[in-house]
């Protein structure tokens, strides 16, 4: 018999790996490309995972106590995982957030109970393109809130809770795959998800190659460059990242909008699989590196969320 769980938050992880070989027949690559399905955990996306485990660390370490008022910026995915965390064990939630991201996200953390503040983007910038300049005044006002009511910050790029749960798709991808994987990549956003991921996975196979991949017009680690503008939401905001640990990274794969684009709607068309921009962002680096250095390699990556969240927009 199935186990009734005793909360929303007990649904989180353990998602399923899709062997995508109609999406490798439709680009004739040669090798092998998985995805892991993170958009199926409850808030659709992989950053339940950090929520959760954020609010985990935080009450661990006594930073919060129930009733006490939880913060953070956020393009919308650890936000709605903030949301689920501190709506189940009763903390206030601020989720603070550009006008630049889409506005799916905002309705599905004030549905789940957080109090949603949109911060104007930077003058120049382009609606649908979060810059470091956007996110840095995200930033600027998650502070001064944190101040004026005497909160909690939940900050993804420095709470070691971030990278803690992204271990735990590092188990599950090595233990559902039997270890039959020779290469990971994951787009640079906190850079939690590639630390935690990644280190296990070496852990477990020094062997296993691990590429860090960045919008090309953002591009900060690899190749830097780029005008900063890209529609690759959740990720390449041009900042250093606490959290990744560059002695892990073996490459770097730089993929432009159109290639993100490209790569959602044909994870979507083949393989019937509906994520979001980094998604595709992610489907297309496997394609890239099956076409270059993991020709006929196992190469696998994350569905970061649900295509839901931008149906506003034009991916599809």
């Amino acid at each position: 018999m199935t186990k009734v769980l005793d909360n929303v938050l007990e649904a989180i992880g353990n998602t399923k790996i899709v062997n995508c070989s109609r999406l490798v027949e439709h680009w004739g690559v040669s090798g092998t490309i998985l995805a892991k399905l993170e958009h199926l955990n409850p808030g659709f996306s992989k950053k339940d995972r950090v929520g959760l485990h954020m609010i985990l660390e935080a009450e661990e370490k006594g930073w919060i106590s129930p009733g006490d008022t939880v913060v953070e910026l956020t393009s919308g995915n650890t936000g709605t995982g903030l949301a689920l965390a501190c709506g189940i064990k009763g903390y206030r939630f601020v989720a603070v957030m550009s006008e630049g991201n889409s506005m799916e996200r905002a309705l599905m953390m004030r549905a789940l109970g957080a109090e949603v503040v949109l911060v104007p983007q930077a003058p120049g910038s382009i609606p649908g393109q979060v810059s470091g300049e956007d996110l840095e005044l995200v930033d600027q006002e998650a502070r001064r809130i944190v101040e004026r009511r005497g909160a909690f910050r939940a900050d993804q790029f420095q709470m070691r809770g971030n990278m803690i749960g992204e271990r735990l798709s590092g188990e599950e991808i090595w233990r559902d795959t039997e270890g039959r994987v020779d290469a990971f990549v994951d787009m640079a956003g906190s850079g939690g998800s590639f630390t935690g991921i990644s280190s296990v996975l070496k852990e477990h196979d020094p062997r296993i190659r691990c590429y860090l991949g960045e919008p090309a017009e953002a591009a900060f680690f690899g190749n830097p460059g780029g005008s900063g503008r890209h529609r690759i939401q959740g990720c390449g905001y041009s900042r250093e990242l606490p959290l990744l640990d560059r002695s892990l990274v073996d490459g770097f794969v730089s993929m432009n909008d159109n290639e993100a684009i490209e790569g959602a709607r044909a994870l979507a068309r083949f393989e019937g699989i509906f994520g979001g921009f980094s998604s595709g962002a992610h489907a297309a680096a496997a394609r890239r590196l099956l076409e270059g250095p993991e020709k006929g390699k196992t190469v696998v990556f994350l569905v970061c969320d649900s295509g839901l969240k931008y149906l506003s927009t034009d991916l599809y």
